[in-house]
């Protein structure tokens, strides 16, 4: 396995992905943020991590459910513009 910095990689155990910061002969050195914003930095043997995986379709994904919230409030402010226009007798041009 070629690895070079910059590359992600994760635990062949399972994991979170890692940033390879360092390659050296039998070990590399890794970089991740943390859940509350720290960074950590640990030297890994090559034999435990392999290439992670990067999935495109997860951001896909979220782009749809944004797109979706969207689409959403969109629908909500206009029944409730409907509403208000009812409600004061106003109609719509």
């Amino acid at each position: 396995m070629e690895l070079k910095p910059g590359d992600v990689v994760i635990l062949k155990s399972g994991g979170h992905p890692v940033t390879v910061a360092e390659v050296n002969d039998d070990t590399v050195e890794c970089l991740w943020m943390g859940g509350e914003g720290d960074l950590f930095r640990e030297t890994l043997p090559k034999a435990v991590i392999e290439p992670a995986e990067i999935d495109d379709a997860e951001d896909d994904d979220q782009d749809e459910d944004d797109q979706d919230e969207d689409e959403s409030e969109d629908a909500k402010e206009s029944g409730v513009l409907s509403s208000l226009r009812r409600f004061f007798g106003f109609r719509q041009p």
